[in-house]
């Protein structure tokens, strides 16, 4: 330990990740008992509003400018700050929990050659940790010995990656050839490697031992976080400890995300205060001249204080007087009831059980609180395919050996021999003890030339067999073999093998053992050329038993066919039409291939790879072109297709979303013909769809085809385009898409298309692309994936969602939501999403309506006070307004409210496009409420002041007085601001009633108790208008007051609502209705089939009409849908048609706001209104027949009118 302490390490003591310099001991949370205090107040008031309100305070200490007392400021400055510090303390006590358990676990290192339990923060670099079966790695471990033959080590990745078993560990020095002696007697040894940093899946270090130099990788690491498994014990040497390890070196905070109507609002608060200046500037002035021409004559009686000179000096007092009163315009408690109603929308959306997998036993998670509002604008979805549209089960479906594909054709259910007799039964593998049983293959073809030992067929199952990383172990006594893979696609390869009769059993760092149609086989392992993403293929190189050397390669089909042989070129093209054609079925494919090397060259490509291996530096430079010289001029085998099935519910997801206007992008690395397959089957390309853009990528580079008369069409993988039925000429662009000079032609192309999917793209250019659109579309984008190659999108996105699938748990941990199925995307945008943004725009128009119809009573007093800066309610009123009175109120509806049922909202898409469009909450709506509050001020102010000039008591004593005012104007605006409250709720629940109704009890209980006798006498100089508010309110007069103010405030918003409700009425103020019973409704059935006729057979989606009372109708796609009917009716009369296209044989009937008048028995041509010609032609029939009126709840009258 001495002498590994003498180095610095990366990781400074200063890092907030490190406790002390090499300590295993981390740290996550914040603060401490000490730091508490002033830390989380120096960043609380790193926010303006809290510091203006400090600054305010300030003022308020200042006797010569502040007609208010400290305390109006200070309790709710204190009750904001105190709310964000329990939330702050709570959430650092769980770090604090979470840390002292991870610290506080024990393991046993050898000290002194004997082994002491110690706990994990007690861990240093340079120690030696045995670690036990199922036992967690306290630190980055260099594995040193283990009880598995060979020196091998099995470890669970899953706190990592999300993964289950990862690849074996191999014991270092001489690749497992000795084993390192752990004690004091063992020779010195030295480890020189990289710097700590995050990259999971590298490490590049050096071992000198006994005079020897080892390399170092990756596969020779245990890393923090991960368990041993199928291990009794292993040996390893604190390499990184503590805040140096990869897995808190990927601990990193995630980029701050801020919504929309964040930034908004950021700006209207500094409107606001803008405005606060100029009115403070307006009654400065007012004061100054009063003063002047005035106050001046009163100086007998009303004299300047000692420090007040001038009356432009008074007015510059005034100025910071009126600031101090009129601060309520910018809500302090703004900000705390935002983050109490987002923290109230996180929880719906983890308790949503309609959310939640069975299956799986996955809940969503909103893993933020700061972005619900923005699920409610979402315009662009950038998704991954494999995993997240498909379930990432591979099943491997259809091969191609040497130029025969073999496979049958099927339908992506499958097909049952009960119901189809035609089908093919089901390879039977019964002749194979170890195949499994659960795999199932429809062409007896090729287990026949198995069993007729076709060599082309032999050897590409044996390439299956022993190119790959997964591990195998029998379950007990029992010959039954569990293959544990890294990825599905290996999985689903290997037990192919399996089955066809080349079953793989066992590897050694040195040997991979495979039975052969019965007979086992053991194979010299010589390399292994790892996969990654950038080489897109894995390479064995191996020696069977005569003493042959042959390489096995399989990777994608673009890296592969480009390196055979120039003899494999027939066969190749061959192959490559059945690429082709898998592709075209949606299956994901691989290319097969293998070289023999002499013995003399592999010699001396070996010693060439490891001096390359053992390179001080750019090692993994050499590696790779050591790598790309041995992949060359190969033999070509064959190809695998493997079968990726969509999840349940994409193709109805996708079709909801794009009627909701919402543009689905799918980024893959697939290639063209695969996505646009994919594409197809989940809705996202149409048969009707004669123009097709794909995308596809390669490095960056991108080749897009347009047309110069239509829209941009298809791309193939090599740049060949072509122009389903166009007639102009095409010209060729080709670019680097993604650069400066390319990427606006790039984005205009994709815009224009109605779906796009980018194909061959790399993690990098999916971020890329997300941005590009985030640059200059200036749109609200989320991105959804399930692997760690979405990472990088994920966090570029506004939005990220993680899909936990089988892939890992990278994209979750990035991402700031996540459920198990795409499908659940559609019910957090239209109902958690939907819900959120009406919410939080409802609630932040009512917060500002209410402040300034709160505060500007107090601008008009001045005008009639002398510009004093006097107040018109009492200081208590004043600091209990927005904490109390009116906070639970408002709380409810940001919290509760709704303006359709989840399943209105699920039905009717469009009812999304305001939240796209901002239209609930933008300037003009703010100018909106502003508008509203001010007017509300000039009534309450002036209605309760013209009544009290001359109003009297019923004894005949004069009304006119400052406290009666005050009350009087204080209730007043209690009860309108309840009224509005109440107007604006559109889904009222109990919680609901009890805050309006409970608000408006405890400001008359605390009315009441101020005016006291008991409290006068307990605080005589602070309560002094004893029985003030009784008596005020016993006069009929003041309720008559109150009640003229409440109707002449709030009459006018209800007229103006009731009008536009009538006249202009939004889309959810229709399905709202509906909802209600006041219109008549005719739903389509899901799935419902169509009457005979040239449309039948096929089926209807989810989409429900509406009918108004009045004849004006509205539907999903465009507002004006008045119902459907069958294509094939006996034509009657003239009528208009949606301009959308005919969904799947339904027409659509369009009578707009006039009604529908059709005499009985007419009949005539059908016509569209803006489609084309072609498709609007249909025959109707007026009364009775096949109409089919009547089977969709609509009725014709005698005179043909339609209700």
């Amino acid at each position: 330990r001495d002498y590994n302490e003498k180095f610095q390490y990366a990781l400074p003591a200063s890092h907030p990740l490190c406790v002390s310099p090499q300590s295993n001991c981390i740290k996550t949370s914040k603060y401490n008992i000490v730091t508490f205090l002033p830390v989380n107040l120096f960043e609380q008031f790193q926010e303006v509003a809290n510091t203006y309100f400090l600054f305010l305070l300030i003022l308020q200490l200042i006797p010569q400018i502040s007609s208010l007392s400290w305390f109006t400021t200070i309790v709710p400055l204190v009750l904001v700050l105190t709310i964000t510090a329990v939330k702050d303390a709570t959430d650092d006590y769980f770090r604090h929990k979470s840390d002292n358990q991870v610290n506080n676990r024990q393991s046993q290192v050898l000290i002194n050659g004997i082994l002491q339990q110690e706990q994990w923060m007690n861990v240093r670099v340079g120690d030696i940790i045995k670690l036990e079966n199922n036992q967690f790695v306290a630190a980055d471990l260099l594995l040193l010995s283990s009880s598995e033959p060979h020196g091998l080590c099995y470890i669970e990745t899953a706190e990592l990656d999300g993964g289950e078993l990862g690849p074996p560990l191999l014991l270092s020095p001489a690749q497992g050839c000795e084993m390192l002696p752990c004690g004091p007697s063992a020779p010195p040894g030295e480890v020189i490697c990289e710097t700590p940093n995050n990259k999971l899946d590298k490490f590049s270090g050096t071992l000198y031992w006994k005079e020897n130099k080892y390399l170092l990788s990756n596969q020779n690491m245990l890393l923090r976080g991960c368990v041993l498994r199928n291990t009794e014990w292993c040996f390893g040497l604190v390499i990184f400890a503590g805040g140096d390890t990869k897995l808190m070196q990927n601990s990193g905070r995630t980029k701050f995300k801020r919504t929309s109507i964040d930034r908004l609002m950021n700006t209207l608060v500094l409107w606001i205060f803008g405005f606060l200046v100029c009115m403070g500037v307006i009654l400065a002035f007012g004061n100054a001249i009063w003063e002047y021409k005035v106050g001046a004559r009163f100086q007998m009686y009303l004299p300047w204080d000692t420090a007040v000179d001038s009356a432009a000096f008074s007015g510059f007092l005034s100025f910071w007087s009126y600031i101090i009163i009129l601060n309520t315009v910018v809500p302090i408690s703004l900000y705390v009831s935002v983050e109490v109603i987002r923290l109230g929308h996180s929880y719906f959306i983890n308790w949503d059980k309609k959310m939640y997998c069975a299956k799986r036993r996955t809940p969503a998670e909103a893993r933020t609180t700061t972005l619900n509002e923005e699920l409610g604008q979402v315009e662009y979805i950038f998704s991954d395919k494999t995993g997240t549209l498909t379930q990432n089960i591979m099943v491997f479906s259809k091969c191609s050996v040497h130029g025969r594909s073999y496979g049958e054709q099927r339908g992506t259910a499958g097909c049952s021999p009960c119901l189809h007799p035609q089908c093919p039964e089901p390879v039977d593998f019964s002749f194979n003890p170890l195949a499994d049983p659960r795999f199932r293959f429809w062409d007896a073809g090729l287990l026949a030339a198995v069993q007729l030992g076709n060599p082309h067929v032999h050897e590409f199952f044996r390439l299956l067999s022993l190119c790959h990383t997964v591990m195998g172990w029998p379950q007990g006594l029992d010959p039954w073999l569990y293959y544990k893979a890294q990825s599905p696609d290996e999985g689903a390869l290997v037990t192919a093998a399996r089955n066809f009769g080349f079953v793989f059993r066992a590897r050694t760092p040195k040997t991979i053992t495979v039975h052969e149609l019965g007979h086992a086989i053991t194979y010299q392992l010589l390399a292994i050329l790892d996969f990654n993403n950038v080489r897109k293929r894995m390479s064995v190189i191996v020696r069977n038993p005569e003493g042959k050397i042959r390489l096995y390669c399989k990777g994608a089909d673009t890296i592969l066919l480009e390196r055979l042989h120039p003899a494999n070129l027939e066969l190749a093209s061959i192959t490559t039409d059945h690429l082709n054609e898998y592709a075209g079925e949606g299956l994901r494919t691989l290319v097969l291939a293998y070289k023999d090397l002499e013995e003399g060259y592999y010699g001396d490509w070996a010693e060439r790879l490891r001096r390359a291996s053992l390179a001080p530096d750019a090692r993994e430079d050499r590696l790779a072109r050591l790598y790309d010289e041995v992949e060359h001029d190969m033999m070509l085998l064959g190809a695998t297709a493997i079968e990726d099935k969509l999840q349940q519910g994409v193709p109805e997801t996708i079709a909801i979303l794009t009627l909701a206007n919402i543009k689905i992008w799918v980024l893959t690395g697939d290639k063209p013909e695969t996505a646009v397959n994919i594409g197809y089957s989940c809705k996202m390309l149409t048969d009707d769809m004669t123009e097709v853009l794909a995308l596809a990528l390669t490095g960056l580079r991108a080749r897009c085809f347009c047309d110069t008369t239509r829209p941009p069409v298809l791309l193939g993988p090599a740049g060949l385009g072509c122009c389903p039925g166009a007639n102009g000429p095409s010209t060729l662009l080709q670019a680097h898409a993604l650069e400066a000079d390319m990427e606006l032609e790039f984005l205009e192309t994709a815009c224009a298309c109605k779906a796009v999917i980018c194909c061959r793209v790399t993690p990098l250019q999916k971020a890329q692309v997300v941005e590009l659109v985030k640059k200059y579309k200036k749109a609200v984008t989320l991105a959804i994936g399930d692997g760690a190659n979405d990472v990088s999108m994920i966090k570029t996105a506004h939005i990220g969602v993680g899909i936990s699938g089988l892939e890992g748990i990278q994209a979750v941990l990035a991402a700031d939501y996540s459920f198990s199925q795409f499908k659940f995307l559609q019910r957090l945008l239209l109902v958690h999403g939907r819900w959120s943004y009406l919410r939080m725009c409802k609630f932040l128009c009512y917060f500002f309506y209410k402040n300034f119809a709160f505060t500007m009573v107090h601008f008009w007093f001045g005008f009639f006070c002398g510009f004093s800066a006097q107040t018109v309610y009492d200081q208590y009123f004043i600091t209990l307004y927005n904490i109390v009175y009116t906070s639970l109120p408002v709380l409810a509806m940001g919290v509760f409210d709704q303006d359709v049922p989840e399943q209105r909202s699920m039905e009717y898409p469009k009812l999304y496009e305001p939240g796209q469009l901002n239209l609930l909450f933008n300037k003009r709506e703010f100018f909106i409420c502003i508008a509203q509050g001010i007017y509300t001020s000039v009534l309450m102010f002036f209605i309760p002041y013209g009544v009290f000039a001359d109003a009297t008591r019923d004894d005949g004593a004069q009304l006119a007085d400052y406290q009666s005012f005050a009350v009087t104007v204080a209730t007043s605006l209690v009860i309108v601001v309840s009224v509005q409250i109440g107007l604006d709720t559109g889904f009222w629940t109990a919680i609901n009633h009890f805050f309006i109704w409970g608000s408006l009890a405890v400001y008359f209980a605390i009315l009441f108790a101020m005016h006291s006798n008991g409290l006068f006498q307990m605080f005589p100089n602070q309560f002094r208008f004893v029985g003030n508010a009784q008596n005020t309110l016993a006069q009929p007069i003041v309720w008559l007051t109150i009640a003229l103010t409440t109707v002449v405030c709030i009459m006018p918003v209800v007229a103006f609502r009731f009008l536009k409700l009538d006249l202009k009425p939004e889309l959810s103020d229709t399905v709202s209705a509906c909802e209600g019973g006041a219109h008549v409704q005719a739903c389509c059935a899901v799935h419902k089939p169509m009457p005979d006729g040239p449309g039948h057979g096929t089926k209807v989606p989810n989409l429900s009409w509406c009918l108004e009372q009045g004849g004006r109708c509205m539907c999903a796609p465009c507002y004006s849908m008045a119902f459907a009917w069958p294509c094939d009716m006996a034509g009657a009369g003239e009528l208009e048609l949606c301009p959308h296209k005919r969904l799947e044989g339904y027409h659509a009937l369009v009578p707009l706001p006039k009604l529908l008048t059709l005499p009985p028995g007419s009949s005539g041509a059908l016509h569209t209104a803006g489609a084309e010609e072609a498709e609007g032609t249909a025959p109707v029939h007026a009364a009775g027949g096949p109409c089919g009126l009547a089977p969709l709840g609509l009725r014709l009258l005698t005179p043909g009118r339609l209700w």
